[in-house]
């Protein structure tokens, strides 16, 4: 039993569900335009996402405390490393365009994690704003990067699929936020710590509204009745599915709440269109 909760903690720590997370909405993002699978991209987006939360997690960790390298954090950087390579690997497969926009996200995500001016935090340390830079990051590794690599015509539907991807990571940025309350330095201005843990629900609620609603918009509904009514089902499930991790969310629950269950939620999304 031990041992499987060390292979469940190494899974979680060194960021293998946040990538499958990721893996998962560009996957989505392929459906949604009617992309082929394009392996390249969506490998590109799952070992960049480890690579980026590892380095953002224990960089300024190693910085600041000067961590012991335990077996589990030099195998985590082992796996990093060998993540790492594969990115490059993968970067040089994309087209131009995409490496470019994919470099101008990396910068954002340095830009986080790092202090590049002098007697400066990092963007992550900046009151109120880091819940737009990962929401920002994601909507572009996840549906910015396959769209440009696809070669897709920029229309309507993909703005509107941007707006319902924003809401749905900063919702669940905000169950992330409410479970560490607690620590997080009150300097970070978060949202529940502007206006409360209840009134952050009710906006997640608010926005979860407005993220099936856009829906509706979509041109499918007018062109392919029956892909709008699978892609209306599954928006309105994995709302549902988010709604109850906000509702449930509270500074108790521990790191499993969100590390695993709530960073699911992408996951799971896929996994019912592949059912259905």
């Amino acid at each position: 039993m031990r041992f499987l909760k060390l292979i469940f903690d190494f899974y979680i720590n060194s960021s293998i569900h946040v990538g499958l997370s990721c893996y998962a909405l560009v996957r989505m993002t392929q459906h949604m335009f009617h992309i082929s699978f394009d392996e390249s991209i969506a490998n590109f987006a799952f070992f960049g996402t480890i690579v980026g939360y590892n380095f953002v997690k224990y960089d300024a960790l190693a910085r600041a405390k000067k961590i012991e390298m335990r077996k589990e954090l030099k195998a985590i950087a082992l796996f990093s490393f060998c993540s790492l390579l594969l990115v490059v690997y993968y970067f040089f497969l994309l087209e131009r365009i995409t490496q470019i926009v994919a470099i101008v996200f990396l910068s954002i995500t340095l830009l986080y994690t790092l202090p590049f001016f002098p007697n400066k935090k990092n963007a992550r340390n900046w009151a109120g704003v880091k819940i737009y830079i990962v929401a920002l990051c994601w909507v572009g590794v996840t549906l910015v990067l396959p769209v440009l690599n696809a070669h897709i015509s920029i229309t309507s539907d993909f703005y509107l699929k941007c707006m319902q991807r924003f809401i749905l990571i900063f919702v669940l940025v905000l169950i992330f936020e409410i479970i560490d309350l607690a620590h997080d330095d009150p300097n970070l201005q978060t949202v529940p710590q502007q206006i409360g843990v209840k009134r952050t629900k009710i906006l997640g609620y608010f926005l979860l509204i407005i993220f099936c609603t856009l829906e509706f918009f979509n041109s499918n509904s007018n062109v392919n009745f029956q892909f709008f009514l699978l892609e209306l089902l599954l928006i309105f499930a994995i709302a549902i599915t988010t709604a109850f991790f906000l509702f449930f969310a509270n500074e108790k629950r521990t790191k499993y709440y969100t590390s695993f269950w709530a960073e699911s939620v992408p996951i799971v999304w896929w996994l019912l269109l592949l059912i259905f």
